[in-house]
């Protein structure tokens, strides 16, 4: 049986007037912090001078929409409207923050905001509802969009898949997935992101920490549409390959991305010369084997099986997609290859933990392996207390002996490091 439910025809059905309408309360070394291109930037896409080229070429350079660092007022606040999933089918804090993309933000502590397509959105659990159901918000509506917002969402969050069947299965099929599987009580979703935006995203990725990600694809996302401002936080529509194109490799030196740079300008190029351009082309391979989906994906500039196997799983269906880096093969090492436990990774070594990640979950192991690294990110540990004591402590004052009572536990945290809290009453 595939582990699909009829979700998708609920989304698309008329929704009645929502009862939420109204405004809501609202990996290495560390490098110098990212910024945007010192040029005055203006609100149009008109071009600057020309830039020589190292060919002698010139081109216009591309300027984001808006200056990163103007202070802007929020977007307007619409009406909240429930979609028809709950917590243990998504669940906003397994999912968005996570690692498998990096377009979405914090703007409230129940509140992600993201964009989706052309929609900027914000979506958060209702408070005090048992089964936390998800609603969102539409921030830069004119009106008549709602149907089209849901079918929007509705792929983007691969809301087809049912985690309940997915989980069950893994958890039959290995201990460490149902231990997991309590701690989260589902929701951990495995997104659907359009594959130009995700392509970009994970060539930001590349040695790179989650803070470092974020700030280079914000840039990148800054020379598409401004969509409006929530929480302090710009958005923007991802721009196209066209407008990409206009973006020099001396512009995202400027903003911080290093030998990044070079790959992102080649990929632009490489993927407007592929057959119906890119965007049809990644299109395309979604219809293709895994094996010639990686291939095809490796023929990019900066793309190599890791990041080809994250683009893979995170746009382009191939639900068995393993992409390995050093925690994956930790992960793959303690719990499902013991016997290569200290050994060095190796591309011969990176397909045995691929097919032993499919050998145990099957055709959505991509979903599987993606929960059991969100339970080695530092967010989900729980640290462990080794031992209490109280004590007691006496002090001597002009008039009086006072005894203190002094709760003491050594706690271990997910580094390994052990400290001593003390709770004084």
């Amino acid at each position: 049986m595939k582990p699909f439910q009829p979700l998708l025809a609920t989304l698309a059905a008329p929704k009645p007037p929502s009862p939420l309408a109204g405004n809501m309360s609202k990996r290495r070394r560390v490098k110098p912090p990212l910024q945007p291109p010192s040029t005055p930037l203006p609100s149009s896409p008109s071009p600057s001078p020309p830039t020589k080229r190292k060919h002698g070429s010139t081109a216009p350079r591309l300027k984001p929409q808006r200056s990163l660092s103007a202070p802007l007022a929020d977007a307007a606040s619409g009406e909240w409207e429930l979609l028809p999933v709950s917590r243990s089918e998504l669940s906003l804090s397994l999912t968005f923050p996570t690692g498998q993309t990096f377009r979405w933000r914090r703007t409230d502590p129940s509140r992600f905001t993201g964009v989706v397509g052309p929609y900027l959105l914000s979506l958060r659990h209702l408070e005090g509802d048992p089964s936390g159901r998800v609603a969102f918000m539409l921030h830069n509506s004119d009106g008549g969009r709602s149907a089209a917002v849901r079918d929007a969402l509705a792929d983007y969050l691969n809301l087809g898949v049912s985690l309940a069947d997915l989980w069950s299965r893994f958890s039959g099929a290995d201990p460490r997935f149902a231990e997991l599987a309590g701690q989260f009580d589902g929701g951990a979703r495995v997104l659907r992101q359009e594959p130009v935006e995700c392509v970009f995203q994970f060539l930001c990725s590349s040695n790179n920490n989650i803070g470092r990600i974020e700030k280079m694809v914000g840039v990148l996302s800054s020379f598409g549409e401004y969509l409006g401002t929530v929480g302090g936080f710009e958005f923007h529509e991802f721009p196209s390959l066209e407008r990409l194109s206009l973006v020099t490799e001396q512009q995202l030196r400027e903003a911080g991305f290093g030998y990044r740079a070079k790959y992102i300008v080649g990929a632009v190029r490489a993927l407007q010369a592929k057959p119906g351009g890119g965007a049809e082309w990644l299109a395309s391979l979604r219809g293709l084997k895994l094996d010639e989906v990686i291939d095809a994906l490796c023929t990019l500039p900066g793309v190599g099986p890791k990041v080809a196997a994250c683009i893979a799983l995170f746009s382009l269906d191939q639900h068995h997609a393993i992409p390995v880096d050093t925690h994956v093969w930790q992960i793959a090492t303690r719990y499902l290859m013991p016997e290569l436990a200290g050994t060095r990774l190796t591309p011969k070594l990176y397909r045995c933990v691929s097919e032993a990640f499919v050998a145990k979950f099957g055709e959505y192991a991509g979903w599987a392996q993606n929960v059991l690294f969100i339970g080695e990110l530092p967010s989900q540990k729980v640290p462990i207390r080794l031992d209490v004591a109280t004590l007691s402590k006496t002090e001597s004052g002009d008039d009086e002996k006072r005894e203190t009572k002094i709760a003491v536990a050594n706690i271990l945290s997910d580094d390994g490091s052990i400290t001593r809290v003390e709770d004084v009453s």
